[in-house]
């Protein structure tokens, strides 16, 4: 009977760490986090970037202008100049990810 609860218990501890570990997995899985791991080294956290080493504001009027698409390629890409420490895609980083990125540099440029 003891080696069957104790099963029982393997069991159940096993499919709670299968439940929660692909949730810990990526902790930075929003446009914030994101952001805060990829692109805030070089363009701030504040986004407001370095313009002595000529790296460009994102939340500047330009970047603002910028639609989605150019936005996503640049990060996807490289944008027009295919910079490659933005080919984030050939990175490991999901459209989906990409995506959220987006959807975080838009939000903190309205503010």
């Amino acid at each position: 009977m003891k080696m069957v609860q104790l099963i029982i218990l393997i069991v159940m501890i096993a499919v709670a760490l299968f439940l929660v570990l692909p949730n810990l997995s990526w902790a930075a899985d929003d446009g914030a986090g994101l952001y805060k791991a990829k692109c805030a080294a070089c363009h701030g956290v504040d986004l407001a970037g370095k313009p002595a080493a000529k790296i460009p504001s994102l939340v500047s009027d330009d970047a603002k202008k910028a639609s989605d698409a150019d936005l996503t390629d640049a990060i996807a890409n490289g944008g027009k100049d295919k910079k490659p420490m933005h080919a984030f895609a050939t990175k490991g980083v999901t459209p989906d990810q990409i995506k959220m990125v987006v959807e975080y540099v838009r939000s903190e440029q309205k503010k």
